[in-house]
């Protein structure tokens, strides 16, 4: 019986087999800190000693509030020597949001870095039975549990089981309830090794992450390194200089973007002394967040920029379909061909095969696609068919099966790479006394991809202006989330069925 890499599937601890078969090769270099195999898991093992004395145990639902960083890294680590389920909190989310998703999935325990203690502790506070956590960094880089508690030594689990749930990572429905995604061992380690070979692996890889860790195209960056051996190089945030110094100084050979990022870059690379050039090192940039512009596309070709468009989301852990090199000139604007673990259809919406060249819904299958949501039995079955997970993203194949995404669900807007779902929007405005109806929908941005705008029925009578909901919105929802405007209407278009028909909600614009 063939069981590899099957659903029983037990595996040696990813870090802890690095760094017994390459101990000196760097892990991970954070501005001056760079960290050995051997010295990532030194670190991973003593914080996971003291998570446990706090009561950190198999099984445990940790979440993390971090920057991008070393303690961020190591908590990761930590957990799975653990076996604890890590829960990472988008560092964007008002504190409303945050209390909310803590509470949803049940946390017992959140771990915050020392930037944002202090909303941690607040948290920890206002929510039972949460206990912080708060981990520091000391002058040698050292990554401590403060105030901590002295227990009893424990064996720390020296095996993966491919089954067993990783991580939960919230993501937001159409309906504007997020979702926590299941996300497990198995969908990392397909997801890496379909990920390596598409894109070629290498001894000497170095992987750039500048994109927030709390995201599946972050973590699945850290768990690359430790799969496939090889080094990241992580920045705490995006800063144009400071990449393009990195992939000219530090040999990185991998950077995943998404495009107002990309764009950034090479704004910021024709300003240099490098005359719009990246050196041959770099062999692949990984460019996801959505359907890429094509002038970008067309910008990076004529600079012989190894561009390689993705697509992926949550649920799929991360990169699903990926375009090779070789075709990103003659496939130009294509996401590619589905990874090896990947199938992929294109299917109407009564789930009827569609021909090459005509568009429908992209469905998704193999072992990188999650096994649901976690305690929503009924979204997980909403979201399978025959063991096919519907995406809601609209896009066909051509007659090579080469993949074009359309749109990234009817009303998804992406704005620099974050999902905005119009439905969360809405339901606060409408949560507002005055507001009888609310729409939004995105509107192209030269420099954000697109940006949410609003439109509101405000209740007979009202005096209240469409502006003034400004400081309302900011204290429900995170920046990126926040209307560019708000308008008000005297009616929102709707169906004979009552549904709201967003896509004709630019009509409402004032000319």
């Amino acid at each position: 019986m063939n069981t590899a890499l099957s659903h029983d599937t037990i595996l040696p601890n990813w870090l802890l087999r690095c760094a017994e078969n390459q101990p000196n090769h760097l892990a991970a270099q954070c501005g001056p800190v760079r960290w050995s195999f051997t010295e990532l898991l030194r670190q991973a093992d003593h914080l996971a000693y003291q998570l446990a004395a706090r009561g950190v145990s198999k099984e445990s639902r940790v979440a993390l509030l971090a920057t991008n960083g070393l303690p961020f890294v190591v908590t990761v680590h930590a957990l799975m020597r653990l076996g604890a389920i890590l829960i990472p909190l988008n560092t964007r989310l008002t504190q409303q949001e945050l209390a909310w998703q803590l509470s949803d999935v049940q946390a017992t325990f959140l771990c915050s870095d020392q930037r944002y203690a202090d909303i941690a502790q607040q948290l920890a506070d206002e929510i039972t039975p949460l206990a912080h956590v708060l981990i520091t960094s000391d002058v040698q880089q050292d990554v401590l549990v403060a105030d901590q508690t002295e227990g009893p030594v424990i064996a720390l689990q020296e095996t993966i089981h491919l089954d067993a749930v990783h991580s939960i990572m919230y993501t937001s429905g159409t309906t504007g309830h997020p979702k926590g995604v299941l996300i497990t061992y198995g969908m990392l380690c397909w997801g890496a090794l379909g990920s390596a070979l598409t894109l070629g692996h290498y001894a000497d890889d170095c992987w750039l992450a500048c994109l927030p860790l709390f995201h599946v195209s972050g973590l699945t960056v850290l768990m690359r390194s430790v799969i496939n051996g090889i080094s990241v190089n992580l920045h705490e945030k995006f800063e144009p200089e400071a990449v393009n110094r990195a992939i000219f100084e530090e040999r990185v050979t991998i950077i995943s973007v998404v495009a107002v990022v990309l764009q950034r870059m090479l704004d910021a690379l024709d300003a240099s002394e490098a005359q719009g050039r990246y050196p041959a090192t770099l062999r692949c940039v990984l460019l996801g967040g959505g359907p890429a512009p094509r002038p970008l596309l067309e910008r990076c070709a004529a600079k012989n920029i190894p561009v390689v468009q993705t697509y992926g989301l949550t649920e799929s852990c991360a990169q699903a379909v990926t375009l090779l090199p070789a075709d990103a000139l003659r496939k130009l604007g294509s996401a590619g061909k589905p990874l090896f673990p990947v199938q992929l259809r294109i299917l109407t919406e009564d789930y009827q095969p569609v021909p090459p060249g005509e568009p429908g819904i992209i469905h998704l299958q193999g072992p990188t696609i999650t096994p649901g949501y976690d305690h929503r039995p009924e979204a997980t079955a909403h979201a399978f068919h025959n063991g096919w997970f519907t995406t809601g993203d609209l896009g066909y194949v051509d007659e090579e099966g080469y993949l074009y995404v359309l749109d990234r669900r009817t009303d998804l807007i992406i704005s620099g790479g974050e999902n905005v779902y119009p439905a969360e929007i809405e339901a606060v405005l409408m949560s507002h006394p005055e507001v009888e109806d609310a729409g939004v929908c995105g509107v192209d941005d030269s420099q954000w991809g697109q940006l949410p705008i609003a439109f509101v029925r405000l209740r007979e009578g009202s005096s209240l202006t469409a502006t003034e909901l400004g400081p309302y919105v900011t204290q429900h929802l995170a920046h990126y989330k926040r209307p560019k405007a708000i308008y008000a209407v005297a009616q929102l278009p709707r169906n004979s069925a009552g549904k709201l028909l967003r896509r004709e909600l630019p009509g409402l614009l004032p000319s």
